[in-house]
């Protein structure tokens, strides 16, 4: 009697239904990022941490990878709802960027950078109403202590701190 060869071990077969659905959720996962109730969930995703305005609210959605008419669609809706609002978000990021000591000119030029139109910046800056230059001269006793500075090169160095949190000219020269 001849030995028989070691048998092979088969390799594992997956069922039919299953590989199938291995093939649709590979499109699925495409067409994930062209569906606009996707777009609209992951938005809401977003909204639910802190306030967007509508362009950033867009750009991160597309930065996410869905297409940007689809972000764009999402966003539009999602404003129309109430549930996205480019003066709610001026609002909340003028009150926060006041907590950390910024200025009027920092706070234009980001929410500006955001996508947030002059118009709502301006009306969130109002709203506000904080006292510039007591802002400034707060700051300003923060990072170098309330003794006036010795020199014109050590109130040139502390004006330009200021400048560069975004206080207006006026404002830095009342702070000292």
């Amino acid at each position: 009697m001849m030995p028989q060869p070691p048998r092979l071990p088969r390799p594992k077969l997956q069922p039919l239904h299953e590989e199938i659905s291995d093939l649709l959720s590979h499109n699925e996962e495409e067409d994930r990022f062209a569906s606009p109730i996707e777009a609209r969930k992951k938005a809401m995703d977003f909204l639910a941490r802190r306030e967007y305005g509508q362009t950033e609210l867009i750009r991160k959605l597309a930065d996410k990878g869905f297409e940007r008419d689809i972000a764009s669609q999402a966003v539009i809706r999602l404003t129309e709802e109430g549930l996205q609002s480019d003066q709610r978000f001026a609002e909340s990021f003028v009150q926060s960027r006041i907590n950390q000591g910024k200025g009027p000119v920092r706070i234009r030029l980001d929410l500006g950078q955001r996508g947030v139109s002059e118009s709502t910046i301006e009306l969130a800056i109002e709203e506000a109403d904080p006292d510039w230059r007591a802002l400034a001269r707060e700051q300003r006793d923060k990072k170098f202590g309330v003794s006036a500075p010795s020199d014109f090169k050590e109130k040139a160095r502390q004006m330009r701190f200021l400048q560069y949190r975004g206080f207006e000219q006026d404002q830095i020269q009342s702070a000292f």
